[in-house]
């Protein structure tokens, strides 16, 4: 990959919310969640749409914060209007683990 500047990095904004509504999404192309996560504030509550069913259910994600970007275009998945991406890493078979504050914090927060 190329090198970027902190400029550039700043362009990517990375916000702390909490998970307030999961819901399966069997309609999808590969097994997802439809989330639902408030960033308090200005921003709100965004929708996403995130395969991550391999280690986590709907029920098991109401109340967890994670990390999204919210700076990105709507985009439509399937019927489904995603409107952040979810961040997370590949366990050793490529399954997603969320990226989740070790403590709480504030919904909304900023990464830097």
């Amino acid at each position: 990959m190329a090198d970027i500047t902190f400029d550039d990095f700043l362009k990517v904004d990375i916000r702390t919310g909490t998970i307030t509504d999961a819901q399966p999404y069997p309609e999808a192309r590969k097994p997802a969640i439809k989330l639902w996560v408030d960033f308090g504030g200005d921003i709100g509550v965004k929708k996403s749409s995130a395969q991550i069913t391999k280690h986590y259910t709907p029920e098991a994600l109401i109340g967890k914060q994670v990390l999204a970007v919210v700076n990105f275009p709507p985009r439509q998945i399937g019927k489904f209007m995603s409107e952040i991406l979810v961040l997370g890493m590949p366990d050793d078979e490529g399954g997603v683990v969320l990226i989740t504050p070790d403590k709480p914090v504030p919904n909304g927060g900023r990464l830097f």
